[in-house]
């Protein structure tokens, strides 16, 4: 697992995925790279493109941020109408170049392009087949292993290809892969990992979030079915399914956290979810207090959800410093505590003499938790009341969502109460799981195996 430069409770997300089918003739790697700026909240550790031109593929990924790795935003260096694109945050295998997507490969007369979002939790057992049938391996990412599963398989029908390949892979996962003259994406039979299909007067694109269809002009038009496997060709769109049926069990983290709040996800509206779940925190948890204070970015949904719902007037009392990047890494513990205070800052003005209820989306660690709670004290506050909009993270996730090892995750190990404490906050509520479920919609069908350690299906042991 890669470390949190900051030390603190942040969750991160493993990837972002689009795919562009345009016309022949209409260059498809511009939409893709307005479409990767609208996912790069998904992954900020390196980006990539593939584009495929007469069975040939075009490829350009490196290390850092969409505007770092396409200094030039000219696209016209990438000839063809279909591709695909990427951004990481590495939850399987290490943050290197050699990890970085789409990842492509030659087959016969062909060249294959794969990008994936999400894990594998049979992936070692998978490469250790492979690796036995004399298989080389460049990468250390579980896509790799996907994509040669793909090829070993593919014989006459890509198609049948992927469906066997659906059989023999188990976790969570969102591919959009092109070879010869089509783009495909499939979807796990869970739908833990998110997509959707949206249409443009070109084409059609694949994305992982309906945010990125806006950036590029794109008409929503349905989310890609748990188990769907979308072909677009010349002949127009075929939909087909994996052989298997399970309950969906949508990851309740792209709602609460991971997802653009601009986004809509499987019909249903993350900032709403999100502004619900305040509201709710505020029936099930009340205080009497001065101001509602959110956490940038993600908790300010439920802060305003709290404050109406109170009545409790909604401030901003926390600013966020936007322009430390991703490399902003500090190798000790002392500066790491200097870092939060650069990263956030209290509006003094506003928490002097307050009572105030910080709303945040989550509590994993508490380390962050905690340096919050002193800086809305040290900067004036008379009480700090922590509200969380998810229930306590008592369990790891493995399937792409980056937890620590179960030791790690506070609600672990203490009860709420020892949270309150340990955190300095002079009260603590979190939703309950049941209130959280009422304000993403009820009837969906969730994971929620972080916070019950129901797991949709067999899980690697989950080192104490």
């Amino acid at each position: 697992m890669v470390q949190d430069p900051w030390g603190d409770e942040e969750l991160h997300e493993e990837c972002g995925v689009i795919g562009v089918y345009n016309e022949p003739g209409i260059n498809a790697a511009e939409s893709i790279y307005y479409g990767l700026y609208a996912l790069q909240h998904r992954g900020q550790e390196s980006a990539g493109i593939a584009v495929i031109e007469n069975k040939k593929i075009q490829a350009h990924k490196g290390m850092g941020l969409v505007s770092e790795v396409f200094r030039d935003p000219n696209m016209e260096i990438f000839k063809g109408n279909i591709g695909i694109g990427h951004v990481r945050y590495s939850t399987s295998g290490e943050s290197e170049i050699e990890n970085a997507q789409p990842l492509v490969a030659n087959y016969r007369d062909s060249q294959i392009a794969l990008a994936h979002n999400g894990n594998l939790v049979n992936a070692k057992a998978l490469r250790n087949m492979l690796q036995d049938a004399g298989v080389v391996f460049q990468t250390t990412i579980d896509t790799e292993v996907i994509l040669n599963l793909i090829a070993r398989n593919y014989k006459a029908d890509l198609l049948e290809a992927i469906k066997r390949v659906g059989e023999i892979i188990k976790g969570a996962y969102a591919l959009v892969l092109t070879i010869d003259d089509h783009l495909i994406g499939l979807r796990d039979p869970h739908g833990m990992r998110p997509m959707c299909l949206g249409k443009t007067k070109d084409g059609y694109v694949l994305a992982s979030e309906s945010c990125a269809l806006d950036a590029v002009g794109a008409t929503l038009v349905r989310d890609i079915e748990p188990g769907e496997i979308i072909s677009i060709g010349p002949e127009g769109i075929r939909s087909d399914r994996l052989n298997q049926w399970t309950k969906k069990r949508l990851c309740i983290f792209e709602l609460i956290y991971f997802a653009r709040p601009d986004s809509i996800m499987d019909g249903i509206g993350i900032y709403d979810s999100r502004h619900r779940a305040g509201q709710i925190l505020a029936e099930e948890f009340p205080v009497d207090a001065d101001i509602v204070v959110g956490v940038p970015d993600s908790g300010i949904p439920a802060a305003i959800g709290y404050a109406e719902r109170s009545g409790i007037p909604y401030g901003i009392g926390l600013i966020k410093n936007k322009y430390i990047g991703r490399t902003f890494i500090q190798p000790n513990q002392e500066q790491r505590e200097k870092g939060v205070r650069i990263k956030l800052n209290p509006l003094k003005g506003i928490i002097n003499g307050k009572r105030v209820i910080l709303v945040d989306d989550s509590i994993v660690r508490g380390t962050t938790s905690r340096r919050l709670v002193e800086l809305l004290k040290e900067a004036g506050a008379k009480e700090v009341h922590f509200r969380v909009s998810s229930p306590p993270v008592a369990h790891s996730c493995h399937f792409g969502i980056d937890t620590p090892y179960r030791k790690q995750l506070i609600a672990s190990k203490m009860s709420v109460e020892e949270i309150k404490e340990m955190i300095g906050a002079d009260s603590l509520g979190y939703i309950s799981v049941e209130g959280l479920e009422k304000a993403c919609g009820e009837g969906h069908g969730y994971c929620r195996a972080c916070f019950d350690g129901d797991y949709p299906m067999e899980v690697p042991f989950d080192v104490e």
